[in-house]
């Protein structure tokens, strides 16, 4: 689960996640549009239709899909900064927080996993410390607690994506019940 913060001046959401999978495999689950429109989603809350990404510094980036309620969204930016599989950067132009104009960082570290064996703890893989920082919020205060909550779910998404492979379609669909747990 991920552990989500917002800084004292209410400008940033700073969250964190271990993922069981290889920064490599994130990161290409974070900026492969295939990957992206499979887990980013849920049934019952929006369902992604369209993804594009062009993968360099000045390249655009887009998402769109269905709300529940019927009615579509989009959002789009550019790519600030792109090392693979480390860091990520963008900016993030969301149709339905407009006048919000924000900055997604993303941090991937490599951390090694460690399962018990008859000769007791041994590395049995590599996982991803993922960090993001998504900055901008100040004076979108409802902007601000509608990404906090987003976040949380899209972490949650991409975990279970990277590490088990649960997409839009495999994912249960979301109840009120899921936005007050």
């Amino acid at each position: 689960m991920a552990t989500i913060t917002v800084t004292p001046d209410q400008d940033v959401i700073v969250a964190e996640i271990f993922i069981a999978a290889p920064p490599q495999r994130v990161f290409e689950a974070l900026t492969d549009p295939r990957q992206r429109q499979q887990w980013w989603g849920q049934k019952g809350l929006y369902t992604p239709t369209d993804a594009k990404s062009d993968l360099r510094p000045g390249g655009r980036w887009s998402g769109s899909g269905v709300s529940a309620d019927g009615k579509p969204f989009h959002v789009e930016g550019e790519y600030v900064e792109v090392d693979p599989p480390h860091h990520l950067s963008y900016t993030w132009k969301p149709s339905f927080a407009h006048p919000l104009d924000s900055l997604v960082h993303w941090e991937l570290e490599a951390r090694e996993v460690h399962g018990l064996h008859a000769r007791g703890p041994q590395k049995v893989g590599t996982g991803t410390l993922l960090k993001l920082r998504h900055e901008g919020f100040a004076g979108h205060e409802a902007a601000l607690a509608g990404h906090r909550q987003g976040w949380e779910r899209v972490l949650g998404w991409l975990q279970a994506f990277a590490e088990e492979g649960t997409t839009v379609e495999t994912r249960p669909v979301f109840s009120p019940q899921q936005a007050t747990a």
